[in-house]
């Protein structure tokens, strides 16, 4: 019996790697795919994930620095970066908040809007690739599985 239970351990060692470690890959395929297909964009996969966060309807009036970090699951300092090469750019901007006149929120421009519209297609088709032979009702569940896994991990 103890052998068998050894063993179980074992195996579930070896499965727990080998998920992980295809996350990680996943991750870092994602980077440089993502890149890719933006490529003609200039758009880093940071970039992309913060016009993303800031194109949605919620964040229509912006978002403060630590909610977007909370949002993207980023430090502020990895963020600040990405932040100033994209206000560079002009397609976000800091704003005064409506709600407290003495913080400031990051909002998209009109030019981040319109790159945004613009990169849809091409996110569209990579979505579609990386996601071929997945149906619906995967996708759901995979959203459900990694949802868990992140609050779990997140609780650690």
């Amino acid at each position: 019996m103890k052998d068998l239970t050894h063993e179980k351990t074992l195996a579930a060692d070896e499965i727990n790697n080998r998920l992980f470690f295809r996350f990680f890959q996943a991750a870092n395929t994602l980077h440089t795919k993502g890149t890719q297909a933006l490529d003609n964009f200039g758009v880093s996969t940071g970039k992309w994930s913060v016009l993303g966060a800031l194109s949605r309807p919620k964040a229509a009036s912006g978002m403060s620095i630590g909610d977007l970090s909370k949002y993207l699951l980023v430090s502020r300092q990895n963020l600040f970066g990405v932040l100033s090469r994209l206000e560079r750019e002009g397609l976000i901007e800091r704003v005064t908040s409506e709600e407290d006149r003495r913080s400031r929120k990051v909002r998209i421009t009109r030019k981040g809007e319109e790159l945004w519209l613009a990169m849809a297609e091409p996110i569209r088709r990579f979505y579609d690739s990386a996601l071929k032979g997945f149906s619906f009702d995967d996708r759901l569940e995979f959203i459900h599985y990694i949802t868990r896994l992140q609050r779990n991990m997140s609780q650690i």
